[in-house]
C-alpha cells in the first residue's frame, strides 16, 4: 500500500501511540468488568393480547360479536402478521402477532395504532361488553419465581403473607413486575332458601336489585361550614359476610334481614381460573421482573438480600422455595462462556510462541490482548452485553483476529532476517500487508452481513454476532498496522542470530514436497480440488440442519392440551396423578411446578407462553445435568403415550432463539 504509511506514523508518535495503548487497555478492563450479563441476547417479542370479557354471552355470540369484530378491524394494520384468537364463551382472547420483518423500533408504535384501531370499534360492541384490554407487554421476563407453600394455613393466609413479601421486594431497587401466580380469589356465596322466599311473596331478582341499590356509592352532598367543605359521606356498604347477614332490605314495602331468606357464607372462586404447584404441594407463585437495561447480576444480589428479610418475617409453616434464579444461570453461563474464551486465547499464544519463538510470540501475546480490550470498549459503546452470542462472536472471531498480527510479526521477522533494520522492517510491515490484510478482513465480515442485514426475529436475535465480529476483526488489523509495529520495534532484537528458513525441520520439508509435487501436476491438483468440492456438496446434505440447537439448560417443558369441553378440575387431577408416576422421587429431577389452567410465566426470553384455558397446563422440571434431562425425556414420552392416553401432552426442553413452539404447525 503506497502513499501514507500508518506504521512509519506510528513510529513517530510513539509516546502519542504508547499513551492510546495504555488508555485503550485501561478502558477495555473497565468496560469488562461493567458490560452487561445476560445469557441471551435481547430481542422483541412481536405479540400483544387483546382480551375482552362479555358474561353470560355464549360462544358463538362472543365469537360473532366480540372476537370477528376485532380481527376484521386489525386486518387494515399494515404490519400485521396473523392473528391467533382463543374464544369461550363470554371471554375473548386475541393474540396479534406483527410480520417477523417489522423493525424493533416500530413494534411501540405499532401497538399504539392496534389500540386506536380497536378503540374505534368500541361503539359497535354490544351492551355489557368489558374492555377490550391490553396487554402490550407480553414479553416481559420474570427471571425470579418464588414458591410459597404452607403447612395449616388457609390459601387466604398464605396469600397474605404473599402480598407482604411483594410489597417488600417491589422496594429493591430496579425491581419490575411483582405478580402472584395461582393466588384463589375470595367470593362471598349467597345460597338462597326458594321456600322462605316463596313463604315470604318474594323473588330473587327483587332482592338482588335491593341488595345492589344499597351496596351503591353515591355522592351524599357537601356542607359547607365556614372556610371549610365538609363531605358527606353515607355508610352501609358491605364489608364482609357479617354485613349482609345484619342488612335490612326492604322489597315490596317489607322490610326482613337477608339472613333469613339466604345462607351467606365466605369461600373461594369456584371454578378457580388457576392454580400452582410446586413438588406436588398447592403454592403460590411469586413470580418478579427487573426493570429494562439494569444490571441483572446486582439485581439478583440485592434480590436475595431482601428475601433473607422476607423468609426471616415469615412464621412456622411457610415454605419458600426457589423456582426459577436467572442470575444464577446468566452469572454460571456467562462465566463458562468467558472461561472458553481465554481458554481459547491461552491455547492461541502458546501457539504463538512456539512457532514463532518467545520475542515474536510475545509481540502477538501483547496484540490479542490490545485487540479484546479494544473491542469490549466498543462493545460498551454500543450497548452489547455478555451474552451467548457476543461472547460466542470473540471465539469464532479469535482464530481470524490473530491472524493480522502473526502476518504482521513474522513479516517483521523475515525482513530483519535479509538485513533490515527494526525501523525498515516495521514500515514495510504496512507497504506489503496492510492491503491484502485490510482486504481479507472486509472479506471476512462481509461474510456475517446478511446476519446483520436481516429483519427477522432470529436476525435480531444473533445481530451481536455480525457486530462483534466487525469490530473485533477490523480492530484486529488496526492493531497489526498501527501498535504491533511499535511493539515490535521495542521486543524483538535488532539483527537475527539464527534464520529460521536455514535449516528447515521434519514437517516444512514434507511441506514442500508436497506443495512442489501439487505444483508439478497441477491437473491432478485441480481435479482432485473439484472432486473434493463436488464430495463437501452432496456430503453436505447428510448434515443435520438446525439453526437454533435445544437449550443448554437442564429444564423439560411438559405441555398438557385436555380435550377442551374438560374442566380445570380434570387438567388438575391428569397433572397431579402425573407428578405422582413420573417425578416425586425420581433421583434425576431437582425440582418440578406445575401451572394449572395457564402457561408457565416468561421465566426466559426465549420461553414460548401459552394462553390461559381450563383444558390447559404446563409443568416445568429442572433435572439435575444435561444427561439426567436426556434421560428423563424419553422416559416421560414412552410414560405419557401408555398411561395417558387421550391427553395431548408434549415434552420439550427449552429452545435457542426466538420461540417457534412445535416443530411442526398448521395455521388453517
Amino acid at each position: 500500500m503506497k502513499g501514507f504509511n500508518l506504521s512509519d506514523w506510528a513510529l513517530n508518535h510513539r509516546s502519542m501511540v504508547w499513551y492510546f495503548m495504555l488508555v485503550f487497555v485501561v478502558a477495555g478492563v473497565f468496560s469488562y468488568l461493567n458490560l452487561g450479563r445476560e445469557e441471551d441476547p435481547n430481542f422483541t417479542i412481536k405479540t400483544m393480547i387483546i382480551q375482552a370479557n362479555w358474561p353470560g354471552a355464549s360462544v358463538k355470540e362472543t365469537v360473532q360479536q366480540v372476537t370477528d369484530r376485532i380481527e376484521k378491524k386489525l386486518e387494515e394494520l399494515d404490519s400485521l402478521d396473523y392473528t391467533k384468537s382463543v374464544t369461550t364463551a363470554g371471554q375473548t382472547v386475541i393474540f396479534v402477532n406483527l410480520k417477523d420483518t417489522t423493525k424493533a423500533r416500530d413494534v411501540v408504535p405499532n401497538w399504539i395504532q392496534v389500540r386506536n384501531m380497536v378503540n374505534d370499534i368500541g361503539a359497535q360492541f354490544p351492551q355489557g361488553v368489558q374492555g377490550p384490554f391490553f396487554n402490550d407487554r407480553f414479553g416481559d421476563v420474570y427471571g425470579n419465581i418464588y414458591a410459597f407453600t404452607s403447612d395449616g394455613l388457609t390459601p387466604r393466609q398464605l396469600r397474605d403473607y404473599v402480598e407482604d413479601a411483594r410489597t417488600k421486594i417491589l422496594t429493591v431497587p430496579n425491581a419490575g413486575k411483582v405478580d402472584l401466580v395461582g393466588a384463589q380469589d375470595e367470593a362471598i356465596y349467597l345460597e338462597f332458601s326458594t321456600r322462605q322466599i316463596a313463604a315470604l311473596g318474594l323473588n330473587q331478582q327483587a332482592i338482588v336489585a335491593s341488595l345492589q341499590a344499597q351496596n351503591a356509592i353515591t355522592p351524599s352532598g357537601v356542607i359547607q361550614s365556614g372556610p371549610e367543605r365538609i363531605s358527606v359521606r353515607v355508610g352501609g356498604q358491605f364489608t364482609s359476610e357479617e354485613s349482609l347477614r345484619a342488612i335490612n332490605l326492604r322489597v315490596n314495602d317489607r322490610f326482613f334481614r337477608l339472613s333469613d331468606v339466604a345462607t351467606i357464607t365466605r369461600g373461594y372462586v369456584d371454578p378457580p381460573t388457576a392454580l400452582f404447584r410446586f413438588n406436588g404441594q398447592d403454592a403460590i407463585g411469586l413470580a418478579i421482573g427487573m426493570k429494562p437495561n439494569a444490571n441483572l447480576l446486582e439485581f439478583g444480589e440485592a434480590l436475595h438480600k431482601e428475601m433473607d428479610k422476607v423468609l426471616a418475617d415469615l412464621p412456622v409453616g411457610v415454605g419458600v422455595h426457589l423456582v426459577a434464579d436467572q442470575p444464577v444461570i446468566v452469572e454460571e453461563a456467562v462465566s463458562g462462556f468467558t472461561r472458553a474464551l481465554f481458554e481459547a486465547v491461552a491455547i492461541v499464544l502458546a501457539v504463538s510462541f512456539i512457532s514463532l519463538g518467545m520475542r515474536a510470540g510475545f509481540v502477538v501475546a501483547l496484540s490479542i490482548p490490545l485487540v479484546l480490550a479494544i473491542t469490549f470498549t466498543v462493545m460498551a459503546y454500543l450497548g452489547i452485553s455478555l451474552q451467548r452470542i457476543s461472547l460466542g462472536a470473540l471465539i469464532i472471531a479469535l482464530g481470524l483476529l490473530v491472524d493480522d498480527a502473526m502476518i504482521a510479526v513474522e513479516m517483521m521477522v523475515a525482513r530483519l532476517e535479509v538485513g533490515d533494520n527494526l525501523r525498515k522492517a516495521a514500515t514495510y510491515v504496512y507497504t506489503s500487508t496492510a492491503f491484502p490484510m485490510l482486504t481479507g478482513t472486509l472479506v471476512t465480515v462481509a461474510g456475517f452481513i446478511p446476519i446483520g442485514l436481516n429483519n427477522s426475529a432470529a436476525g435480531e436475535y444473533t445481530f451481536t454476532l455480525f457486530v462483534v465480529i466487525a469490530v473485533s476483526l477490523l480492530v484486529s488489523w488496526i492493531v497489526a498496522v498501527l501498535f504491533a509495529p511499535l511493539l515490535g520495534v521495542t521486543i524483538l532484537p535488532a539483527t537475527m542470530k539464527t534464520k529460521h528458513h536455514d535449516q528447515p525441520g521434519r514437517f516444512t520439508s514434507l511441506f514442500r514436497r508436497v506443495l512442489v509435487g501439487s505444483v508439478r501436476h497441477h491437473w491432478l491438483t485441480i481435479i482432485a480440488t473439484v472432486l473434493l468440492f463436488a464430495g463437501s456438496i452432496a456430503g453436505f446434505g447428510l448434515v443435520q440442519q438446525q439453526f437454533f440447537p435445544p437449550s443448554d439448560r437442564p429444564e423439560l417443558i411438559v405441555d398438557w392440551n385436555l380435550p377442551q369441553n374438560s374442566s380445570i378440575a380434570d387438567t388438575r387431577d391428569q397433572m397431579e396423578r402425573f407428578e405422582q408416576r413420573a417425578l416425586v422421587g425420581n433421583p434425576d429431577i431437582d425440582h418440578f411446578s406445575s401451572y394449572i389452567g395457564q402457561g408457565a410465566v416468561r421465566f426466559v426470553l426465549a420461553y414460548d407462553v401459552q394462553p390461559a384455558n381450563p383444558y390447559f397446563g404446563q409443568t416445568v422440571i429442572v433435572t439435575k445435568s444435561i444427561e439426567a434431562r436426556n434421560r428423563v425425556k424419553p422416559a416421560l414420552e414412552k410414560l405419557l403415550r401408555e398411561e395417558f392416553v387421550g391427553t395431548d401432552a408434549f415434552v420439550k426442553p427449552l429452545e435457542l432463539g426466538p420461540p417457534v413452539g412445535r416443530p411442526v404447525q398448521y395455521r388453517v
